[in-house]
């Protein structure tokens, strides 16, 4: 045992070995077995005098005659004390005020009713001999033995709690419920000396104190039966499951408080235009179609969701084929869980809190990432955590593509993976990466891909920079990879199996070779504040594809970090990181400046392969983000840690802090130039089409919906999707391989509007353009054309005119033909 303290000291200056806690709350039924069993036990050990052990018994608020039992019980045994409280305040109070009362070098917490026997004490004094703070009994290990058990609703209840504390709060206790637990007396006064929690969860938060203080806490297999009169009612475990949330929040830094609030404060100034005077009322100006295209994306999944319909199909586009969800950017991982968001407010506020929520949350993220495993200062993270949300490559997909800027799970995988490379709990870690990867893919595969391929030239770097390590960590990482796989695959097989095999599926993507010009990895971005548009739309497809633009001086910097902190193995697999990323970004063909020659480049390599064939491949730069962004953090973690000896060492770090600030100010990022949502015209707005459509028909704009023209979505999603149009701008496939192509493959009257709105020509009508007119009538079951009033709006009404051979119909403020007769010839 060990030395006394003196709070292990008796009034008489006897050191107390042991004391027993046990809180009782209207036991005057069950408590006097109980105690004498305690008593009993407690003096057949052979570890000391006779005196070295105490029984505190709190009595609190019992309406019955438990004091009594008590009082009887201490009258026969002076080391039985008993404290009562004068009213009823939980579990967790009495047992606080029995430990803060002990005196003992060890202390036992019991229920009064031994459901866990006093002679398993035995078990848990190894454990604490062993070198542990703690250990705990527990009926979910193998090896326990559970003689009578609770009804199957208390067994479920439990096992969906435990499980749930154990993620939230208290990882590596399968059971922290279970009322029979020995600690090392000084350290759990301490814990109880610092908790607030009264009720039944009393027990996460002092395991979370053990946990927080790195005190190992042991859990070991006990024998328990359920007894009859337990005080643990149903609602006790959401009570619970809100402390442990409670304790969650508490637990929270106040620096990291501050710096998420920072993140969503700048994420709402970017996206201001998008919360103006009506929430959702801005359009994107740089997004071209694709804000419209993702709105309907959310209204359609939840209106889905609404009326239980299949969550990866629709027909509300492309009628009579369909569009298939899962095989476009549907982001089922947020716009399903947020359709009570967009049936309430509208798909444009989704869409609005998804990219300035979406934004903050993945620069948390990488904060949070930063702070735990590279950087001390959390400033240093912070600075890490901006970088990776806010680059120049996520703000150009802010504007447009949220699967590629919303990443807050990218850093809760990397998490996951370093924790297997420790190889504690391979098992858990696994199963849980498994889960994180399982809803990263419905996000954003894409981005999911290009983040793995990160993690896979970043272990290569390690690799050739610390072998050793690298040889110690593959084994417990390649395990728990294979855990992953065992939990990811088959709660994705079946929506994958749709993507790719089901209706609409397609197996790639046709965008021909679109790599980097070696000068954007050098120059700024659009949105960047050095940032020059002209020279950024040379260099990228447009404003949602520019993929580098980290500007040369951040190039410069980077270089530098790695150079001067090139003795740590991580920085240099960095290093390695980013330069590979940036060269696979130029794509196959790398141009040689100056010239109109090109190098092979090793993109070559991954083009053919499955998945990377869609890829386009300038992005690939976004790779680069983070390990520039934990650069960055490292170097400032480096400067603001370190102590100033000289006026040389001065000017030293004042030149460091000067670097990165040349560094990162000229990308900051400015606000996105929004506009007003185009309103639909009154045919649709006011309900007059429903006079025309029928169920199971469709509505015709013209032209054709198309990804060159996607107003009719936007008709669409205001008319509340009550009808179906052909056409639109979404993923789908072509030809008799299926590739994927952007909108579906043409007909014959989609083409000749589609020139008629190009041109502004009207051509000439023939016996062969009707008869394929009324064979595309009949294919998409139409029931009207529509002609809104836009550009060319004269020969396209003299097209439609010449095809229908009948005269429109002006209908409010839109020209309408009524074809359905004409679609049942």
């Amino acid at each position: 045992m060990t030395p006394a303290t003196p709070a292990a000291m008796t009034p008489g200056g006897t050191a107390v070995g042991l004391t027993v806690v046990v809180p009782a709350y209207n036991e005057e039924q069950r408590l006097a077995p109980s105690l004498d069993a305690i008593r009993a036990h407690l003096d057949s050990l052979d570890e000391g005098p006779a005196d070295d052990w105490e029984l505190i018994v709190v009595d609190d608020g019992s309406a019955d005659g438990t004091a009594a039992v008590i009082e009887a019980a201490a009258a026969e045994e002076p080391r039985i004390r008993l404290l009562r409280t004068p009213a009823n305040r939980g579990k967790g109070h009495a047992v606080r005020t029995g430990v803060l009362a002990s005196r003992g070098r060890r202390v036992l917490v019991t229920d009064a009713d031994l459901a866990t026997p006093i002679e398993e004490l035995a078990l848990l004094q190894r454990r604490l001999d062993a070198g542990a703070a703690a250990a705990v009994g527990s009926r979910a290990l193998p090896g326990s033995r559970i003689s009578v058990r609770q009804n199957p609703l208390r067994v479920a209840l439990g096992r969906l709690g435990s499980g749930l504390i154990r993620a939230a709060a208290v990882p590596g206790i399968r059971d922290t419920q279970c009322g029979f637990k020995l600690f090392d007396g000084d350290k759990v006064r301490a814990a109880f000396a610092d908790s607030r929690l009264d009720g039944w969860s009393y027990d996460v938060e002092i395991l979370r104190h053990f946990h927080q203080q790195d005190w190992e806490v042991a859990e070991v297999p006990v024998r328990w039966a359920h007894q009859p009169g337990s005080k643990v009612r149903p609602l006790a475990y959401p009570a619970v499951l809100a402390d442990v949330l409670r304790l969650r929040a508490r637990s929270v830094r106040p620096s990291t408080l501050l710096v998420g609030l920072l993140y969503l404060g700048f994420a709402f100034v970017l996206y201001g235009g998008l919360w103006g005077d009506a929430p959702g009322g801005g359009y994107l100006t740089d997004s071209g179609s694709d804000q419209r295209q993702w709105e309907w994306f959310f209204a359609v999944t939840a209106d889905n969701v609404a009326h239980f319909r299949d969550p990866l199909f629709t027909d509300l586009q492309n009628f009579p084929l369909g569009v298939n969800l899962m095989a476009n950017t549907a982001m089922l991982g947020l716009s399903v869980p947020l359709a009570p968001v967009t049936l309430a407010f509208g798909p444009q506020v989704t869409w609005a809190v998804v990219l300035t929520g979406g934004l903050a949350a993945t620069a948390l993220s990488w904060y949070w990432l930063m702070a735990k495993w590279f950087v001390r200062s959390r400033w240093a993270a912070a600075l890490g955590g901006a970088f990776c949300a806010f680059a120049p490559p996520m703000v150009s997909h802010g504007t447009a593509h949220p699967n590629f800027a919303v990443l807050f799970m990218m850093p809760l995988i990397v998490d996951r993976m370093l924790r297997l490379c420790e190889g504690r709990r391979t098992g858990r870690d696994g199963a849980v990466l498994g889960l994180f990867l399982a809803y990263q893919l419905f996000l954003g595969e894409e981005a999911l891909l290009l983040a793995m391929t990160g993690c896979g030239l970043f272990a290569l770097g390690y690799a050739v920079a610390s072998p050793d390590v690298a040889r110690a960590v593959a084994r417990p990482l390649l395990r728990g990879l294979g855990v992953a796989a065992l939990v990811c695959v088959p709660l994705v097989a079946y929506p994958l199996l749709r993507q790719f095999h089901g209706a609409q599926s397609y197996h790639s993507v046709l965008h021909g070779q679109v790599g980097n010009n070696p000068m954007a990895l050098l120059e700024f971005a659009t949105r960047s504040l050095a940032g020059d548009p002209k020279v950024a739309a040379s260099l990228s497809l447009n404003r949602t594809e520019e993929n580098a633009f980290f500007g040369w001086p951040l190039v410069v910097v980077a270089v530098a970090i790695v150079v001067r902190l090139r003795d740590q193995p991580r920085v240099r697999a960095l290093g390695f990181t980013a330069l590979a990323a940036a060269v696979l970004s130029l794509g196959q063909n790398i141009p040689l400046l100056g010239t109109d020659k090109t190098l092979p480049g090793p993109w070559r390599l991954l083009a053919g392969m499955p998945f990377y064939e869609s890829v386009i491949e300038s992005r690939v730069a976004m790779v680069c983000v983070a390990p520039l962004g934990i650069l960055l953090a490292l170097a400032c973690d480096r400067l603001a840690a370190k102590r100033l000896r000289s006026e040389r060492e001065t000017s030293h770090r004042l030149l460091g802090w000067a670097a990165l600030a040349a560094a990162v100010v000229p990308l900051v990022p400015t606000p996105y130039p929004t506009a007003g949502h185009a309103p639909a015209p009154a045919f649709v707005a006011d309900g007059t089409w429903r006079q025309y459509v029928r169920p199971g028909h469709t509505l015709v704009p013209v032209p054709v919906p198309s990804p060159e023209d996607t107003t009719a979505l936007g008709w669409q999603v205001q008319a509340g999707l009550g009808f179906a149009f052909p056409g639109g701008y979404f993923m789908g496939p072509w030809g008799p391989e299926h590739i994927g192509i952007y909108g579906p493959e043409r007909r014959p009257t989609a083409d000749l509007l589609s020139k008629v709105k190009e041109t502004g020509k009207a051509p000439a009508i023939g016996d062969q353009e009707r008869s394929a007119f009324r064979k595309d009538l009949a294919f998409w079951r139409a029931d009207a054309f529509v002609l809104a009033p836009q550009d060319h709006e004269l020969p396209l009404r003299e097209t439609v005119t010449r095809l229908t051979g009948r005269q429109p119909q002006w209908t409010g403020d839109t020209w309408v033909w009524d074809v359905h007769a004409m679609a049942e010839d």
